[in-house]
């Protein structure tokens, strides 16, 4: 029966294990600043390991670097004893629904996610501070126990984390956000399927840097391509320079022979153009330019028209194919020479052939895919007041998920503001009958006194998107009822627009260490090890931390019986309760695929005992564990 370790692994210990592994002859020790033997690998003997000529001395290579860059690197690794907390007060059909809003510090939360969503996310959209001189960034400090809690003015996160506007007057103005940014993309890159995306919203302030970034992170190679959304229709003609009317999306895959971007729907429009003038048996066509520039010998020939006029490519020209190739398309009967028999040919291209859908350009118009005002409108009609700055158009996300997205996958986003991608997935699954799931992250940064958003009762961001995400997923709901009344299609039946909430807090362990006198006052019974967990945290609570310590996802089925946990159909089954043999039998009848227990459970030292045996007669398979 093991421990469970109750906290996210340390990927500095992982790292170290896998160089040593592969280059053995480079591990040593060396001496900290405190006079410390530490682990460590030679340099210079990795250098030359991977080398395919003899390293002599310290050479200047191509990189990209910040102060500080190496603790940021430390501080996606650091491990961190952190727990998610269920708010079922402030959830939507918690527990049918398969949806997650968390609210904390965005690069722990993503570090406790890490090991259970590995490899599970097909996209993430992150609208990030732009960094634009009022953004508030955050000043990690991974030396701070994730324990302490400290809140000064508002500034500080609950976990130890201050927020401060990243002035341009900063010496630290690109650093800081730098070393924001990093951490939080290199653990976001390790959540991503094989075949995931991210799409990350910047300006022209940190464009170059977010680029940098991400090549460093997920490879040069793997960059997509940058997106432009215009996003104003209008301006006042105020600007010194130029009228700034847009915004980037740069676009990461993970491995991007992997990932191709979902077409969009042929609009009727396009489909127009498509004509049968000669009753081809093979449908509508349209024709192309059968000539090109430039001269090439093989392509210069002469053709007679279907009514036998002789005539050569126009000056300058060539026709695009060859004369064999020519041959094979008049007997396909693929060019076309006008109504009258006499033009110069065309090339004929069938819709039935052309792709079931049209690519994305890098062009975002805003005709398609909404504006600036749009958002502010479509927000302030939901909340019925203007709560939220720059909030990004619905249409716009939409469009991003489609693109990157098929309809059972998890959508993340770890700056989500508003929660416009919340409501995006929900808009979108509506109207093609999709299961997306999202999970939204956002650290509830406190509303300014004096806004809006305040007036009308949010006191931070966190209330904001939950309440959109309510009323947006109720408005969609009661739309797609009404057209079910019309068409007799009930889409509305199986529509997730419920959402789990989970808090951010410090583990539901306490520190708890024993010296052997100490331990030994104990009297060798249990009663010492019941305070390991805190006395405010429920069973719920150590249940959702135990889901994530084990992998199992946050949106699992959850059945309770008693003081019995059963989450997916007996992949888990958690007892927090007191426990005696009886019971232990029951849970092992069930063939669970992990089996948990509090150190504070069993109700006697028999109990304890008979526990192995219990389960190695009727499941010696399950996992046992213990808390």
């Amino acid at each position: 029966m093991d421990k469970l370790k109750m906290h996210t692994p340390s990927l500095a210990d992982e790292n170290f294990s896998k160089l040593s592994a592969l280059f053995p002859n480079a591990v040593t020790e060396t001496i900290d600043e405190n006079g410390e033997v530490v682990r460590a690998i030679d340099k210079d003997v990795l250098e030359q390991e991977i080398n395919k000529r003899v390293v002599e001395g310290r050479e200047e290579r191509y990189q990209f670097t910040w102060p500080d860059k190496r603790k940021s690197v430390l501080l996606a690794n650091t491990p961190i004893d952190a727990a998610l907390r269920p708010c079922r007060e402030e959830s939507v059909d918690f527990d049918s629904t398969e949806n997650l809003y968390i609210e904390g510090d965005n690069l722990d939360v993503l570090k406790l996610l890490r090991e259970t969503y590995l490899n599970r996310i097909k996209m993430i959209y992150i609208d990030p501070p732009y960094n634009t001189g009022n953004d508030f960034v955050y000043e990690d400090d991974f030396a701070e126990d994730a324990s302490v809690f400290i809140r000064r003015d508002e500034q500080y996160d609950e976990q130890g984390n201050k927020m401060v506007r990243n002035l341009d007057s900063n010496g630290r103005f690109h650093t800081d956000w730098l070393n924001m940014m990093y951490p939080r993309l290199r653990i976001a890159r390790d959540l991503l399927t094989d075949d995931g995306v991210i799409f990350i919203s910047i300006d022209d302030n940190e464009q170059v840097n977010i680029r940098k970034i991400l090549d460093s992170i997920f490879g040069e190679m793997n960059f997509v391509d940058t997106l432009v959304w215009k996003k104003l229709y209008g301006g006042k003609n105020d600007s010194k320079w130029f009228l700034h009317y847009h915004d980037y999306i740069v676009v990461y895959a993970k491995i991007k022979n992997n990932w191709f971007p979902n077409l969009l729907p042929r609009t009727d429009k396009q489909n127009d153009r498509y004509k049968n003038p000669d009753n081809d048996p093979r449908g509508d066509w349209t024709s192309a330019d059968f000539t090109a520039i430039g001269l090439s010998p093989s392509c210069v020939y002469e053709i007679t028209t279907q009514n036998g006029k002789k005539i050569m490519p126009p000056e300058g020209k060539r026709w695009i194919s060859n004369y064999e190739s020519y041959t094979k398309l008049m007997a396909d009967n693929r060019l076309w020479f006008g109504t009258d028999g006499n033009n110069v040919p065309r090339l004929k291209r069938f819709l039935s052939e052309v792709k079931d859908g049209v690519s994305q350009s890098t062009f975002l118009d805003f005709t398609e895919v909404g504006h600036s005002d749009e958002a502010n409108k479509e927000l302030k009609e939901l909340l019925d007041v203007a709560a939220f700055d720059y909030p990004k158009p619905t249409r716009l996300l939409k469009r991003l998920i489609h693109l990157a997205s098929t309809e059972n996958d998890f959508i993340l986003d770890f700056f989500s503001g508003s929660a416009t991608t919340a409501h995006a997935v929900m808009q979108l699954n509506a109207e093609d009958a999709g299961k997306r799931r999202f999970i939204m992250v956002q650290l509830p940064e406190v509303c300014d006194d004096k806004s809006e958003a305040v007036k009308a009762g949010y006191k931070n961001i966190c209330e904001i998107g939950k309440e959109r995400i309510r009323r947006a997923g109720q408005k969609i709901k009661e739309e797609i009822t009404d057209q079910a009344r019309n068409d007799g299609k009930d889409k509305a039946k199986d529509l997730d627009i419920g959402f789990r909430v989970f808090k951010l807090d410090s583990s539901n362990m306490k520190d708890v260490y024993y010296t052997p006198d100490e331990y030994a006052q104990m009297n060798f019974n249990l009663d010492g090890f019941e305070d390991n967990i805190k006395p405010n945290r429920t069973d719920e609570d150590l249940l959702f931390q135990v889901m994530l310590d084990l992998g199992v996802p946050l949106s699992a089925r959850i059945r309770q019986n008693g003081d019995i946990w059963n989450v997916n159909d007996n992949y888990l089954i958690a007892c927090f309760g007191r426990v005696d043999t009886e019971l232990i039998t029951e849970i092992a009848k069930q063939k669970p695929y992990y089996a948990v227990f509090r150190d504070s459970s069993f109700s006697s030292d028999s109990a304890m005992v008979n526990f192995e045996q219990v389960f190695a007669t009727h499941s010696p398979g399950t996992i046992r564990k213990v808390l």
